[in-house]
């Protein structure tokens, strides 16, 4: 099954792929692999999900915001390359979460966006190497920022 396969067997609505906010390219290609620059948990209608985890969002609606950003970087990878099917993998994720001092649970709330990833192409070559830390704030408030590579296929 191919990743475009996987991700219509999810049922899942691909939204409008984000634009850039600032002075960056949404998604790089270079040498076979695609980096993708920080992707915040917009919706459909292009409000955000905004807020700190630990004061007024828990560990479910942090991994909500995570699945909304993997959805907005599946979005930016077909608009750009055309089709989920280029990716060969994933291979990194770098998770931010906008969190207070006391909050731990970083992995627990970037779970949500490696989850969708390895549903859409599979246990082996959905899940990278990660890193998920807390910061004292996103932009525009946002819970969640995430940015990464994936390897293209040849």
């Amino acid at each position: 099954m191919t990743p475009e396969d996987s991700f219509r067997q999810l049922g899942l609505a691909m939204p409008p792929p984000p634009k850039a906010a600032g002075l960056y390219k949404p998604l790089l290609e270079k040498d076979g692999l695609a980096y993708f620059s920080g992707h915040l948990p917009v919706l459909p209608d292009g409000s955000m999900i905004l807020g700190r985890l630990g004061e007024s969002l828990g560990v479910e609606e942090g991994a909500t915001a995570a699945r909304q950003v993997g959805l907005n970087v599946l979005a930016t990878v077909r608009d750009v390359l055309g089709s989920l099917n280029r990716v060969e993998r994933v291979v990194k994720l770098l998770g931010m979460v906008n969190a207070t001092p006391e909050f731990v649970q970083h992995p627990q709330v970037i779970n949500g966006c490696s989850e969708l990833f390895r549903d859409v192409w599979g246990n082996d070559l959905g899940v990278g190497v990660r890193s998920a830390y807390g910061v004292s704030g996103l932009p525009a408030g946002a819970s969640v920022e995430i940015e990464g590579v994936l390897a293209l296929s040849q």
